[in-house]
C-alpha cells in the first residue's frame, strides 16, 4: 500500500483544495477508515489554519498541543474521524469532526463541557472471560461492562448500533442513547449524509441485506439502510452542534 496520496484522488471525506499540490498527507491506520478519515496534520494546517506549512504544523504536532479525544497526539499522520473531539487548549480551542451534506470531514465549535465527553456508536459487542461483556465502538475503543452474573447479566442492557456516550477523562460510559423508534438520528452515509432526522420505523429484512430505517425530517420521510445511522439523542440531541 502506498504511503503517499494525491490531492486529485484524496477520498471525498477530507476537505482541502485540490491543486495546490500534488500529494497530501495520508493518514495512517488507526481507529477510523482512511477514506473516512483525515490526517492530523491536515487538521492543523488546511482545517484550523494554525501553521502555513508542514514543517509549522508537525512542529505545533510534536509539542504535543494538539489533543484528540483529550490525549496530546504527536504524530502528524494520526487519523481524526467522525465525532473525534480536537481541542488546543493554549489556543481555546475546542471541536467536534462531523460530515457536512456533501459527505466532507469539517470541524465545528463544541462547548468546552461537552468537549469532555465524545459519541461512540456499538458497532459489535462480544462476550470475553468471565462471562463480561465488551463493547466495541466505531472509532476502535473498546468498552468492559462486568457483569456479576454471567447467567443473568443485568449489567448488559447496551446493543448493537446503540450509542453511548463516553466520559473521555475516565473512560467510562455517562449516558446511553438507544437505537429505535423515536429516537434523533444523525445520517452518516448516502444521500442524506450529514442530516438530522428521528427515526420513525425500522424494518427487518430477512436475508443478508441490511435492515431499513424509516426517518421523518421537517415533514417529509426518506428510507436509509441502519448502518448508515448513529443515533445521537432522544427528545433533543446530546451534541447540539449536529445541528448547526
Amino acid at each position: 500500500m502506498s504511503r503517499h496520496a494525491k490531492r486529485l484522488t484524496a477520498p471525498k471525506a477530507v476537505k482541502i483544495p485540490r491543486r495546490e499540490s500534488k500529494f497530501i498527507v495520508k493518514p495512517r491506520p488507526g481507529p477510523h477508515p482512511q477514506e473516512r478519515s483525515i490526517a492530523l496534520l491536515l487538521v492543523v494546517r488546511d482545517m484550523l489554519g494554525f501553521a502555513k506549512n508542514s514543517r509549522e504544523a508537525k512542529k505545533i504536532i510534536k509539542a504535543g498541543k494538539v489533543l484528540v479525544d483529550g490525549k496530546p497526539r504527536k504524530d502528524h499522520k494520526y487519523p481524526v474521524g467522525l465525532m473525534d473531539i480536537v481541542t488546543i487548549p493554549e489556543a481555546k480551542v475546542q471541536k467536534v469532526v462531523l460530515f457536512d451534506r456533501k459527505g466532507r470531514l469539517v470541524l465545528k465549535d463544541v462547548a468546552k463541557k461537552r468537549s469532555t465527553t465524545k459519541l461512540c456508536r456499538i458497532n459489535n459487542k462480544t462476550v470475553v472471560k468471565g462471562g463480561h461483556i465488551q463493547l466495541n465502538l466505531h472509532d476502535g475503543r473498546n468498552v468492559l461492562i462486568r457483569v456479576s452474573n454471567p447467567e443473568k447479566p443485568a449489567e448488559d442492557v447496551y446493543s448493537t448500533k446503540d450509542t453511548v456516550v463516553i466520559d473521555l477523562k475516565k473512560g467510562r460510559i455517562v449516558k446511553h442513547l438507544r437505537y429505535g423508534e423515536g429516537s434523533l438520528a444523525y445520517i452518516i452515509e448516502g444521500k442524506h449524509m450529514g442530516e438530522v432526522a428521528r427515526i420513525k420505523e425500522i424494518r427487518k429484512v430477512r436475508s443478508p441485506q441490511p435492515n431499513v430505517v424509516v426517518l421523518t425530517r421537517d415533514g417529509e420521510e426518506f428510507e436509509t439502510i441502519e448502518d448508515y445511522v448513529f443515533v445521537i439523542g432522544e427528545d433533543k440531541p446530546v451534541l447540539p452542534e449536529v445541528l448547526k
